[in-house]
């Protein structure tokens, strides 16, 4: 019964003294880190695609993936910002199954905390000397934030974390954007009280530390989908729920105000291959309300090498084991649509 305490981790100090970013690529990611700041500040008008796997498993078919889509990204650079999905913590609704590489380095392994903050950190570094872009993560756990904080290029927040007082302190206190996601419920004040409460500044405990927050004016919304009562899907998607949030928005004091919508969720009903579909309704709304366009920066997509998900130990190179997500081809046709579009 209780706690036991099983070993002390490295410090995030230690981690970054192991496992450093170099400085041409420290150099490459204040660059990007403007030209993603300038999307949501209205001063670019290029389109986000934040795009890549459920959860980031294994490190050479993660690597692999992100590799096609700098390719994709050099042809479309002058309208599209990509920012690759390197997703290492996996919220659990019922917390049974797989938790992201930081709990298991290896999915069909015992967890190892101390060894999953290494292979995080290996990944993300390896993912930039290849491709010089730089990842978005979900923060799940606001204490591991200082162990990426140096290389991450977009944190999200997701439906159960987003009313967590940690993570909207813990956000107030980043210097990139982040995107808080709409509660399961669908409540739109949820998430913008979330955005409130993160862009201000506030005095907390936090890693054993009295510390004091400037305020994250680069945090914005996310349109994930919902769930009733019934434990039905309800997407937010649609023209009538994008205006919703303008109207919302208008009412408020927020710094930039933004919103990411994600593809799939509750907005898909996880129905992966739905996921084009709905980016091309997105953009259509964007066409036809210029208040809609200012506020809509980009998309979310779930995608790796191969269509769907499969059970862990099933061995399939580049295929999600948790959820299902847009194969290769299906992912690459997409991003190029959304070029013709913007």
């Amino acid at each position: 019964m209780g706690t036991t305490y099983v070993k002390k981790v490295m410090s995030p100090e230690q981690l970054f003294d192991q496992y450093p970013l170099p400085e041409e690529h420290r150099k490459l990611k204040v660059k990007r880190d403007e030209e993603i700041k300038k999307v949501f500040t209205g001063e670019s008008d290029k389109f986000l695609v934040i795009i890549g796997p459920c959860s980031a498993d294994n490190e050479d078919s993660v690597c692999d993936y992100i590799c096609r889509l700098a390719k994709v990204q050099e042809k479309v650079e002058d309208k599209i910002i990509i920012i690759p999905r390197i997703y290492t913590n996996k919220p659990r609704t019922t917390g049974e199954g797989y938790k992201g590489i930081v709990h298991q380095p290896d999915p069909e392994k015992a967890p190892d905390l101390a060894e999953g903050l290494i292979a995080m950190r290996k990944m993300h570094l390896r993912s930039i000397a290849e491709t010089h872009l730089f990842a978005a993560d979900e923060m799940l756990y606001p204490e591991n934030w200082p162990y990426i904080s140096d290389i991450l290029a977009y944190v999200a927040v997701g439906a159960r974390s987003v009313e967590n007082q940690q993570h909207r302190l813990t956000i107030s206190g980043i210097d990139i954007p982040c995107g808080m996601k709409n509660p399961t419920s669908g409540t739109y004040g949820i998430m913008l009280n979330s955005c409130i409460a993160a862009q201000g500044s506030h005095t907390f405990m936090y890693r054993g530390w009295e510390v004091k927050t400037d305020g994250n004016p680069l945090t914005h919304t996310i349109l994930r989908g919902a769930v009733n009562k019934h434990g039905q899907s309800k997407p937010n998607y649609h023209y009538e729920d994008m205006i919703r949030l303008c109207e919302m928005y208008g009412k408020l004091d927020l710094k930039n105000p933004a919103c990411i919508v994600d593809a799939n969720h509750s907005n898909s009903n996880k129905c992966y291959a739905e996921q084009p579909r709905i980016v091309s309704e997105i953009l259509h709304n964007r066409e036809v309300s210029k208040d809609i366009h200012k506020l809509v920066k980009g998309v979310m997509v779930e995608s790796y090498i191969e269509p769907g998900n499969q059970k862990i130990g099933e061995g399939i190179y580049g295929k999600s084991i948790t959820d299902p997500c847009l194969g290769w081809p299906e992912s690459e046709k997409l991003i190029y649509h959304i070029a013709e579009r913007l």
